[in-house]
């Protein structure tokens, strides 16, 4: 095995956290108006659950990353907390989460990062065992050798361009994505805004690293904020996106863009591929993660961010990727 395949399995095999037990409830259906629909633009559903446990930290899930046969899973909470586990399936179906555990991140001096007040850790990325962690409230992106130490790394920060740390500190990078060896950008770290605007009201982010470091925009439609990105197996980068508003309630959307359009000064923009209502089984969602599955399919998994609170919930879903 190629050591930075052999990287990539070991950074989802930790040591030493805490047990917890996480419960599932089957989501029946997608569709709450009509248990049939089972289409969604170019998604397919094939299952979701309904997230709860008795572990006080347990919530706040913000960002999702799965291991290439989408079973191992690590996530994040906005509160600095690890979670880490294991999907079970029957057949195509997701049925439960086993094995799952819990543990603060850790600083570079050993102490938590909630003790440093970095609490709002939103987006995560990885590259060959490397986790790399944006924090939101204090914009700065940390660096955790996971494949070497997994939960108990300690988070380095890295060098950041002068603009992420002008970010407004409740809208700052919500996304990380990086570009692996074989494509075009290899070697460079996607950084994303939730909602830092330029002058022309785009969402601002950043190609940290790589060949052609700078800044570029993501142009902003109808209100739409970013929550989340990934790659797909073909390269094309998927950004996830949700809204809010008293009026129309949550809202949440899919849009896939070519990734070479990604360059210094870019504005880029693509089709939305799915988007869905309050008329959806849908909360907050945040993170984004794409496997291939044993049938060849592109699977991709949603999480949500309950925001500890009692009114919202923290699903699990997972569509079909349906190409044409």
């Amino acid at each position: 095995m190629a050591q930075s395949a052999k990287a990539e399995l070991d950074a989802f095999s930790v040591h030493d956290p805490q047990r917890i037990e996480v419960r599932a409830r089957p989501i029946a259906s997608f569709d709450l108006r009509d248990p049939s629909h089972l289409r969604f633009g170019a998604l397919q559903f094939r299952s979701g659950l309904v997230l709860t446990s008795g572990f006080r930290g347990f919530g706040g899930l913000s960002a999702l990353r799965l291991d290439a046969k989408g079973e191992r899973f690590i996530t994040i909470s906005d509160k600095a907390n690890w979670f880490t586990g294991r999907i079970v399936y029957a057949g195509d179906q997701m049925t439960g989460l086993t094995e799952v555990e819990a543990a603060p991140m850790l600083g570079p001096d050993g102490a938590t990062l909630t003790s440093r007040r970095w609490y709002d850790t939103e987006s995560m990325a990885f590259a060959e065992g490397i986790a790399y962690v944006g924090i939101e409230r204090v914009n700065r992106i940390v660096r955790f050798d996971f494949a070497r130490d997994g939960v108990r790394a300690r988070g380095e920060p890295i060098a950041v361009p002068p603009g992420v740390r002008k970010l407004p500190n409740n809208k700052g990078l919500e996304s990380l994505v990086f570009v692996p060896k074989g494509r075009k950008l290899a070697g460079t770290l996607i950084a994303i805004s939730e909602r830092g605007l330029d002058a022309d009201g785009n969402i601002i982010g950043f190609l940290i690293g790589g060949p052609s470091p700078g800044s570029f925009a993501v142009r902003r439609t109808d209100n739409y904020d970013i929550s989340d990105a990934t790659l797909l197996p073909a390269g094309d980068l998927l950004l996830l996106e949700r809204k809010f508003s008293l009026l129309t309630g949550v809202g949440i959307r899919i849009r896939r863009i070519a990734l070479d359009t990604l360059a210094p000064g870019a504005v880029i923009d693509g089709r939305t591929i799915f988007d869905a209502d309050l008329g959806h089984e849908i909360d907050n969602m945040e993170g984004l993660s794409t496997h291939v599955d044993g049938n060849g399919d592109t699977v991709l998994t949603m999480v949500s961010d309950d925001n500890f609170s009692m009114i919202q919930r923290t699903l699990l879903l997972q569509f079909t990727l349906i190409e044409e």
